[in-house]
């Protein structure tokens, strides 16, 4: 679907007042304050702005703006399909790791950080597997063995390359699941039990010593209830706290924040009080895959202002709040928006009904949204005593 082309750039005052320029910046790339991309403001920071990369549109000639983009706005990436099981090892023993290799090339010639995203995971596995343990050719003796060599391989293939892995991805149920009380769900959990977990984060540092290690989750931006049973973010705190007690190698949780504007979501107070729980663990925080999605309705397709106004600025506020609350905590590494273009962005093809779409920060004409500029404003006016540079992460043994 094309929309008109209603977005236009926010006008926000980015006057740098002297004092920002003496701001830390990462090693190797000091802060330019005539610099006003997501990238160089994160770097006040110490913190890593970054995106999920659709590698057809990098590779893509004729969309060339793609391309340009990734490479200056944001200085870490995530391989958004290509580091998947399914096209890593589509066919059993024989790896495809050449767009995983354009990536991490693409960002060592950009001065980014790379995300590997992701080793474990119940979705878009290879059929060979799936259909295998179906029939039961595949047992689940040899499905471990299967998943303990695919995480040796491909960390091995990635060593010293990936600054964050996310190791497990999405193990955990949500409260309208059935059954309602929350439980370890999915294709890994059935026959392998919860075991795997720990087991994966063991093979993966012993695959990569250095790379830090994450468990990502999405419904985990606040604490709800506090009842295990029912409030996921406390379910995947207790379960960190439980890894880290037994000496399993975690360094951090992953937060994906995808939100929506059709629901009440969370206040800044809220979100940094998750973070700062988890990091009283000794774990590392980041934000993994934000987007914020809004319903398609008449209104907004015809492009009336009346419908689309309070979409982007209900969106705006949404992304405002999670990267503020990843700048009040020092542990928070990383802020990662799950595509920047609505021209290449998974959510019109994932939620159909109804249709549900602008939830990046740029539109389909790669002009950015009031989003865009109200995530620089927060990189820019946002400092002591609140926001303060960020604490390295050193890999769990």
């Amino acid at each position: 679907m094309k929309l008109r082309r209603w977005v236009a750039t926010a006008a926000v005052a980015v006057a740098t007042v002297a004092t920002l320029n003496s701001l830390p910046a990462s090693a190797g790339h000091p802060y330019d304050p005539t610099d006003q991309s997501l990238r160089n403001l994160g770097l006040r920071h110490n913190l890593y702005v970054g995106t999920a990369v659709d590698m057809d549109a990098l590779a893509d000639p004729d969309d060339p703006q793609y391309r340009q983009i990734v490479g200056d706005e944001f200085s870490t990436v995530t391989a958004e399909n290509v580091m998947k099981w399914e096209s890593l090892e589509p066919t059993r023993g024989t790896y495809n790791w050449g767009p995983a290799d354009e990536l991490v090339s693409f960002a060592r010639q950009h001065g980014q950080r790379v995300r590997g995203h992701v080793l474990v995971w119940h979705n878009q596995l290879p059929g060979w597997l799936t259909s295998g343990v179906a029939d039961g050719s595949i047992s689940n003796d040899e499905l471990r063995d299967l998943l303990h060599k695919h995480i040796t391989d491909v960390v091995r293939h990635f060593r010293g390359k990936i600054w964050q892995w996310d190791v497990v991805n999405e193990a955990v149920s949500d409260p309208w699941d059935n059954p309602p009380t929350l439980h370890y769900k999915g294709f890994w959990a059935e026959h392998l039990g919860s075991g795997y977990i720990a087991d994966a984060f063991r093979w993966a540092r012993a695959a990569d010593p250095q790379a830090l290690l994450f468990y990502n989750d999405y419904n985990i931006e606040a604490f709800g209830s506090g009842d295990p049973a029912n409030d996921k973010t406390r379910f995947v705190y207790d379960m960190a706290k439980d890894l880290r007690s037994r000496g399993v190698p975690i360094d951090g949780v992953g937060s994906q924040g995808h939100l929506g504007t059709q629901y009440g979501n969370y206040d800044t107070l809220q979100v940094a009080a998750a973070l700062k729980k988890f990091t009283s663990l000794g774990l590392a925080t980041a934000f993994t895959e934000v987007d914020v999605r809004s319903q398609m309705t008449d209104g907004v397709q015809a492009g009336e202002s009346a419908e689309i106004n309070p979409r982007l600025q209900a969106s705006a506020a949404n992304f405002s709040i999670l990267l503020q609350a990843c700048l009040s905590e020092r542990h928070c590494l990383s802020f990662t928006v799950w595509g920047f273009t609505d021209k290449h962005s998974w959510v019109p093809g994932t939620f159909d009904n109804p249709p549900e779409g602008l939830a990046t920060i740029y539109d389909e004409n790669y002009q950015p949204k009031r989003a865009y500029n109200v995530m620089r404003a927060d990189l820019i006016y946002a400092g002591p005593p609140y926001v303060l540079p960020r604490v390295a992460q050193r890999p769990h043994r």
